[in-house]
């Protein structure tokens, strides 16, 4: 008996202890299309919570559980769940979705905006024009009346790129607050910087309470992600600055310098890890960030995040947060995703937003290295230090400790290099696995005195500069051919590195980044993307105080302005363009503002030939979308392609699922909805082009009452395109007209198969080229 009741109280002790010992996740819980109206905050919490109590023991426990109620980003809520729990959830009336928190999205000028023609005072540009005599920044009064909202790692207040001498008060249209934390107050805030907040649950669920030494609980930005993207976007003008050691000195500016910027911290560092690794941004928390900057009043969102693979639409967080922006008129703007150059691989698919991929500029940073025998191999460098003398240069391959895989020898990974070879010499490390800074330091921890990155071919000619912290350059594929040519050609090879100067003008400008993510889309095969390309390679911008220029942990350095690359650069150039459009023309939608930086985006370089890729091939609309962006020319479009809130519900009963718009929502699906290349779209894509198929469009005019467009097209090799009607009249502003593109394939044995084709279509009067691409594929 007493055996008997020991065991009957182990089980009373065991079983809770196994019951808590299940894992719990942060689950987003989805209930369709909004149907809050004006109820209150702590209602819309007691439908949550009495959602929770059915699959929860008690009151109390249903409350714990409950992260955040969301009343604008999406109708749902995000809750730590059981995988039993959220099973049980997802089977109840009246829910669209349950699924886990992905918890894997993470973040991805001077001269910039002089490249594409917004700096009043330069009178070189790689295109400038000239919008009926009076400038752009001008006619969008800098765009002063403009909110932007940034989505990101925080903001470095005290920066001057944030100054707001001068400006007017706050528009009374905003809502938003100053939200106080560790190092940052209301004072922090001005009439630049209207509204900070931020949004920690999810991660802390998942890491715990944040490290004061990694992070700041509050707004402030100690990365320098946020500060870079926000500054960029819409950062005042401020002379004489530079990055460290003095590189791109100029006039620093975002796109829409008076714009209001609203900051939204639901980054944060990733415990334990350089802050070079980039931080995590948790769904619930981005959701939460989006959710208020809606009732806040922005008018431009822009979102410098992404994930390594697309998602669905229905587990897309961003994008169904854009959708409800959208119902609003409120744009949002995304990154693309540095996982180029393999194919299907950008973020941020949905068509109601703007999806930016990552080009170079005009300027470059020469930093040669001489080598033994007299050559001298051109590579680029923002590291300002001297080498006095020749030294030994080996390849990383050849000096690495026992145990090294082979396939990562000549990659300076940490603790790969062995001090008794390296020390003293310069050394050859290859692109590919790990931070290109983390190289850098390695040679250096090892006893290097100089360190030459030799790119891989992927990499081509795109060289992303970085603050390295011994004397460096990075050569491109072909020049890293020949510096190993040469190692293995003598006994004692020889070289020197000099330190990088700031070189303008630099040509062929634009050209992709190889990092930059690209097409097709796997989302939506039907819908081209990305949109459209900016800068994003090796842009200056501000910089958090509390970061360093690498971001290593070993690096003490401070700097104000820091050379940073990613599509997360290339973003804010578009939301801060955006924005201007926006100041200028204040009624657009959203689809017009998209449509006019589409149907003006340049497709040649500033040698008048093809945009091209890192290693000199002609890019394709996988890669740029539509073209590089032409702010002035968006700003005077002839004609956009118009898309309300309802054409994407509309295009979501196809691209589904139907249940994603349907529950809880005034819109039902036709019984046969169209196809989602039938979306008003400035693009198209057909997957498998084996029939005709044609397609339906509407433009509306907004250049000049009475004029008259006609169609043309360059189609992909073995397509034949055709407009009906090929011609159109147009007899006032506001007008619309629609048209249908047949497309058929041809019956060519020469035409390559089973891949993807490029070309594009335009309408043209004498003063308007309003062009869009097609990509088709050809079984």
């Amino acid at each position: 008996m007493k055996n008997t009741i020991s065991c009957f109280l182990l089980l009373l002790i065991v079983v809770p202890i196994l019951a808590s010992s299940v894992e719990k996740k942060v689950y987003i819980v989805y209930l369709g299309q909004h149907n809050n109206g004006e109820k209150a905050l702590h209602e819309i919490e007691k439908t949550h919570i009495s959602y929770l109590l059915s699959v929860k023991e008690s009151e109390e426990d249903a409350k714990s559980s409950l992260l955040y109620s969301y009343k604008h980003s999406i109708n749902g809520f995000a809750a730590k769940l059981t995988p039993d729990e959220a099973s049980k959830l997802s089977g109840m009336d009246g829910l669209l979705s349950v699924f886990p928190s992905h918890g894997k999205h993470s973040v991805q000028t001077t001269r910039s905006w002089e490249f594409v023609g917004l700096d009043e005072g330069d009178s070189y540009s790689w295109e400038k024009l000239k919008m009926g005599g009076e400038d752009l920044l001008s006619k969008a009064k800098h765009g002063k009346n403009v909110i932007i909202g940034v989505m990101d790692s925080g903001v470095w207040p005290e920066s001057p790129s944030f100054s707001d001498q001068g400006m007017d008060p706050t528009p009374k249209s905003w809502k938003g607050i100053c939200q106080g934390g560790v190092a940052f107050n209301s004072s922090n805030c001005n009439k630049k910087i209207i509204g900070a907040r931020y949004y920690v649950k999810g991660f802390q669920n998942a890491y715990g309470p944040v490290n004061a030494t990694e992070d700041y609980l509050s707004p402030r930005d100690m990365d320098g992600h946020g500060t870079h993207t926000a500054s960029t976007a819409a950062g005042r003008q401020v002379s004489d600055v530079a990055a460290f050691g003095g590189f791109a000195k100029g006039t620093a500016s975002g796109g829409a310098p008076l714009a209001r910027l609203a900051i939204y911290k639901a980054c944060w560092a990733i415990p334990n890890q350089p802050k070079a690794d980039g931080n995590t941004c948790f769904d619930e928390d981005m959701l939460a960030a989006l959710d208020d900057a809606i009732a806040d009043g922005v008018h431009i969102l822009s979102v410098s995040i992404g994930t390594a693979k697309p998602l669905p639409f229905e587990h897309d967080v961003i994008g169904l947060a854009a959708l409800e922006a959208a119902k609003r008129n409120i744009l949002v703007v995304c990154s693309a995703g540095n996982s180029g150059p393999a194919p299907g691989t950008f973020s941020n698919p949905a068509p109601w937003i703007i999806t930016v991929g990552a080009s170079s500029l005009d300027r470059a940073f020469f930093a040669p290295v001489k080598l033994g025998n007299g050559l001298k191999l051109i590579g680029q460098s923002v590291t300002p230090y001297n080498m006095k003398k020749m030294s030994p240069l080996v390849y990383a391959g050849d000096v690495v400790v026992p145990g090294v895989p082979q396939n990562v020898t000549g990659q300076c990974l940490p603790g790969s290099l062995d001090p008794n070879k390296v020390k003293g010499k310069i050394v050859v490390c290859t692109r590919g696995a790990g931070l290109r800074v983390g190289k850098g330091l390695e040679v250096k921890r090892a006893g290097g005195v100089g360190f030459v990155l030799a790119n891989a071919k992927a990499n081509g000619n795109e060289i992303a500069c970085d603050a390295h912290l011994l004397p460096a350059t990075t050569l491109t594929y072909d020049s890293g051919i020949k510096i190993l040519e040469y190692i293995n050609s003598t006994k004692n090879p020889m070289a020197v590195v000099s330190p990088g100067r700031t070189v303008l003008k630099y040509k062929p400008a634009p050209f992709m980044a190889g990092f930059t993510s690209r097409g097709p889309n796997v989302v939506d095969p039907n819908i081209l993307k990305p949109d459209i390309t900016a800068p994003g390679l090796n842009i200056l911008a501000a910089w958090s105080e509390a970061s360093s220029p690498s971001k290593l942990p070993e690096d003490k350095r401070s700097v104000k302005y820091n050379i940073y690359s990613g599509t997360s650069m290339s973003c804010p150039h578009v939301s801060g363009a955006a924005a201007l459009l926006k100041a200028i023309h204040p009624d657009w939608s959203i689809a017009a503002i998209k449509s006019a930086l589409m149907t003006t985006a340049a497709i040649t370089n500033s040698l008048g030939r093809a945009i091209t890729d890192a290693g000199g091939n002609n890019a394709t609309p996988f890669q740029f979308g539509a073209g590089h962006f032409r702010p002035i020319k968006a700003a005077d479009p002839g004609l956009i392609y118009d898309a309300s809130y309802d054409d994407y519900l509309l295009y979501l009963c196809t691209a589904g699922p139907k249940s994603l718009i349907e529950l809880s929502s005034p819109f039902k699906c036709p019984p046969s909805p169209p196809s989602t290349l039938n979306l008003n779209y400035p693009s198209f894509a057909i997957p498998n082009l084996n029939t005709t198929v044609t397609i339906t469009r509407t433009v509306t005019n907004i250049g000049r009452p009475k004029s008259t467009y006609f169609f043309s097209a360059k189609p992909p090799p073995g397509v034949h395109v055709k407009a009906s009607p090929s011609i159109l009249q147009f007899k006032r502003i506001g007008e619309k007209l629609s048209f249908n593109i047949t497309v058929s394939p041809i019956n060519d044995p020469i035409v390559k198969k089973s891949e993807y084709g490029f070309g594009w279509y335009s309408w043209d009067d004498r003063y308007y080229h309003v062009r869009s691409p097609m990509a088709v594929y050809l079984p």
